[in-house]
């Protein structure tokens, strides 16, 4: 996957995609644009980095199927402020039914143990062909 594939605020935030363990991994870069309180992440560039890995890991899933995915409810939990360095995020799709998909967000920056956020993405699945 690459840039093009995620959401156009993807670009704005400067995220880059990597395959990391043949998982989507999203790379965050601490620039001014990205600042919320001095010293720390501005927490809509964090749910923009959540949104993005879970946006980004449900299109990988979904790869070959026309299929235009509808963000229905987003749930965000902030456990500990963002420091100024590179911020990763991945996702896990907990349930890919034929209309629904659930999907948890995780954004870390020392360890993924020790996540600064969390989201839970629900979509709906509008599949072309039906």
């Amino acid at each position: 996957m690459d840039a093009a594939n995620l959401p156009p605020y993807a670009r704005l935030l400067r995220i880059e995609p990597k395959l990391v363990d043949d998982r989507l991994q999203l790379v965050m870069p601490f620039t001014d644009d990205v600042v919320g309180r001095p010293g720390f992440l501005h927490g809509g560039a964090i749910t923009g980095l959540l949104e993005s890995a879970a946006f980004g890991t449900l299109r990988l899933a979904l790869a070959d199927e026309q299929i235009e995915m509808k963000p229905i409810t987003v749930t965000v939990d902030f456990m500990r402020g963002g420091r100024p360095k590179p911020t990763y995020a991945d996702a896990v799709i907990e349930r890919l039914g034929r209309r629904m998909a659930n999907v948890d967000a995780f954004a870390w920056q020392d360890s993924r143990d020790t996540p600064i956020a969390s989201a839970r993405m629900n979509f709906l699945l509008d599949r072309q062909s039906d």
